[in-house]
């Protein structure tokens, strides 16, 4: 059989959600390429030629590059497709993104369908891409996969005839990057690149409303009020890049007096990831919903314990090895980031434990041999 992919999501440099998804996917059906080479063949199509950091082509995984600018998938993909309509036996984008017309069965993964409910926190623009391509991939697929229970669950709620064809493929975190054995020469060199000299509170993801970083904000101005830190230097990182409707968040920090207390690091490079993560305190993601949160895996492989909030896919990711608060109410975010910074050694100790035991049940490898299982035999 021969398998089409749609590479365009790993093939960028700053690579966040969907991007790093599809990244490790790529990677990781290379690497078991010896399992099914004598049965398969991947052709994985670009509009641009591969950087140099995706998997080196083979005999049984090759690229193929139509050059192209916008609409790529409808003027060049799709076209391609039809034109050459033996290239491939199925077709798959490890995203939302399908062409909506192919001669060949099809599949996509969805990673949330929060926009449904949270409409307000995107540009009608994006709401509306989102919307009708999400919903046209979901209907000409022939299976649908799904990051989490929490969005294979919203997909069946807002798409009924979608029931009997998705498959859940959690995603997972890279073991030789983020792990307990960090080096504490990498956390120093991370923290002088952005100049954190105190202990701090991490925030790690794109800005952008479904975050609730301005909830953050007013939490950790909770935190630090508090009389329990009369003296405390504990700073406030919020690390990742400008996404949409950001503005407010810096709003907030110059209403709240916050601006030597909190440290913006914009994009942070995935070789800063682990000592970023390493050196934090606590980690906290309060969004509104997630589809999965990997940097909430990332910072429980690292051995740092996580505030997550209760919405979306979160309490399935971190089980019972993370605090749980309401994205909704800042006091409940400030009462989570409060029992990590005053615990007890032995009681911290334990929730870094709980992590790193969690994560040992989520594999890129896994998620790489789940998906082919069911594109072949679907």
């Amino acid at each position: 059989m021969i398998i089409g992919i749609d590479g365009n999501e790993a093939n960028i440099e700053k690579r966040v959600g969907v991007n790093t998804y599809a990244f490790e996917l790529l990677w990781n059906l290379w690497k078991l390429q010896d399992e099914w080479k004598n049965n398969h063949k991947l052709i994985v199509f670009l509009k641009n030629e591969p950087r140099e950091d995706l998997p080196k082509a083979t005999k049984f995984f090759e690229y193929r590059v139509i050059k192209g600018g916008g609409a790529w998938i409808l003027t060049k993909l799709m076209p391609s497709l039809f034109t050459n309509s033996k290239v491939c036996d199925v077709f798959f984008s490890p995203s939302h993104y399908l062409p909506p017309l192919t001669p060949m069965p099809k599949f996509c993964s969805i990673m949330d369908l929060g926009y449904l409910e949270f409409s307000g926190q995107f540009r009608k623009k994006d709401f509306w891409q989102l919307k009708i391509w999400s919903a046209i991939s979901i209907f000409v697929s022939k299976a649908v996969f799904a990051i989490s229970n929490s969005t294979k669950n919203d997909i069946v709620r807002h798409y009924p005839f979608a029931k009997g064809k998705i498959y859940v493929t959690p995603l997972a975190y890279d073991k030789e990057k983020f792990n307990s054995e960090v080096s504490s020469k990498d956390v120093r060199r991370v923290r002088g690149r952005y100049s954190i000299v105190t202990d701090y509170v991490l925030y790690l993801g794109t800005l952008k409303p479904s975050k609730n970083i301005e909830g953050l904000i007013t939490a950790y101005k909770k935190v630090i009020s508090n009389s329990e830190f009369p003296n405390s230097n504990l700073k406030l990182v919020i690390a990742g890049k400008k996404g949409w409707m950001y503005e407010s968040v810096f709003e907030k920090i110059k209403k709240l007096g916050l601006q030597k207390d909190v440290i913006f690091t914009d994009f942070v490079p995935e070789e800063d990831k682990p000592g970023l993560i390493a050196g934090a305190k606590v980690f906290v993601l309060p969004s509104f919903w997630e589809g999965f949160g990997l940097d909430v895996l990332n910072a429980m492989a690292c051995g740092v314990p996580v505030v997550v909030s209760n919405a979306g896919s979160l309490p399935e990711v971190v089980g019972d090895a993370g605090i749980l608060v309401d994205p909704g109410d800042s006091g409940s975010i400030a009462a989570g980031i409060r029992q990590v910074i005053l615990a007890p050694v032995t009681k911290y100790n334990s929730m870094r434990e709980a992590g790193l035991k969690r994560v040992k049940e989520f594999s890129w490898e896994k998620t790489a041999r789940k998906t082919l299982e069911v594109i072949t035999n679907v």
